[in-house]
C-alpha cells in the first residue's frame, strides 16, 4: 500500500514527530498521521484515540487497511486516558480543535506528572490559552509552524518538559515565540488581517454602537498596537 497522503497541515504535525517515538495521537480520526508515521518508518508504535465511537471506526477501517494491527492500536478514551502505564508513550499529537479544549484535555490528563516528553499541538483557536498552559505545567516551547491551507490559517505548538514552569511574556502568548521572531509571510498575512478587521470593526463601533461600547474599543485597540509591535 501506498503511503497515506496528508495535507499540509497534517504534514507539518508530523514532521515535529521524532525518529523512533512511542506515539499517541488523540482525536485521531482517520489516524492519518499515526498511519503515516509508520509506513514511512518514523515509528513503530502509535496509539490513535477517540472519544466517540464513529471517529474511533474511521481510525480502524483506515488502521487495518494499512496492514498496521500490531503497530497502531485505536482506542475509544476520553483525551489522555487512551494511553497507559505499559504503553511508554513519549509524544503526544492532539490536533484539530479548540485551544480551551486542548487545555482541558491537557490538565485532565496532567502529561507532566506521567513523563510525557513532547506535546505537538495544533489548536485551531485560543493559541493563547495553549501556550499560557504548557508554561504553567513546566513545558518549555521549542518549535511553531504556521500553515496556511483552503482559507484557514493553522498554528502548530511543539514544547517538550522542562525542569520548571516557564513564564511568557504577554506578546510571546499572543503570537507565539518563535513565529513573532520569525515572521513568516503567512504569519503577517494572518495577523494583517486581524488588524484590519478590527479597524472595521472599531469603525463600526463609533458610528452605530449602542449603549456603552467602550471596554469593546478599548480591547480591539489594545490588539491592534500589539500587533503592530510584532510588525516593527
Amino acid at each position: 500500500m501506498q503511503p497515506v497522503h496528508l495535507t499540509k497541515r497534517l504534514t507539518a504535525i508530523a514532521q515535529q514527530v521524532p525518529q523512533g517515538s512511542r506515539l499517541a495521537d488523540i482525536g485521531s480520526d482517520h489516524a492519518l498521521v499515526p498511519v503515516h508515521l509508520v509506513q514511512t518508518g518514523q515509528i513503530q508504535f502509535a496509539i490513535a484515540g477517540e472519544v466517540i465511537p464513529g471517529p474511533l471506526s474511521r481510525a480502524k477501517q483506515a488502521i487495518e487497511a494499512a496492514g498496521l494491527t500490531q503497530q497502531i492500536q485505536p482506542r475509544l478514551a476520553n483525551g489522555l486516558a487512551a494511553i497507559r502505564p505499559a504503553d511508554q508513550v513519549d509524544t503526544v499529537v492532539i490536533a484539530g480543535m479548540g485551544g480551551q479544549l486542548i487545555c482541558d484535555i491537557l490538565t485532565a490528563g496532567q502529561p507532566h506528572e506521567t513523563g510525557i516528553q513532547r506535546l505537538i499541538l495544533e489548536p485551531n483557536i485560543q493559541e493563547d490559552l495553549v501556550r499560557q498552559w504548557l508554561g504553567a505545567h513546566r513545558y518549555q516551547i521549542k518549535a511553531e509552524t504556521i500553515v496556511a491551507e483552503e482559507q484557514h490559517v493553522y498554528e502548530i505548538i511543539v514544547a517538550e518538559l522542562a525542569e520548571q514552569a516557564i513564564q511568557y511574556s504577554p506578546q510571546a502568548l499572543k503570537f507565539g515565540p518563535y513565529l513573532m521572531q520569525e515572521k513568516s509571510p503567512v504569519f503577517r498575512a494572518k495577523w494583517r488581517h486581524r488588524y484590519d478587521t478590527n479597524e472595521k470593526i472599531m469603525a463600526n463601533l463609533r458610528h452605530n454602537a449602542r449603549g456603552d461600547q467602550s471596554q469593546k474599543l478599548a480591547a480591539l485597540t489594545v490588539e491592534n498596537k500589539m500587533i503592530q509591535g510584532v510588525w516593527q
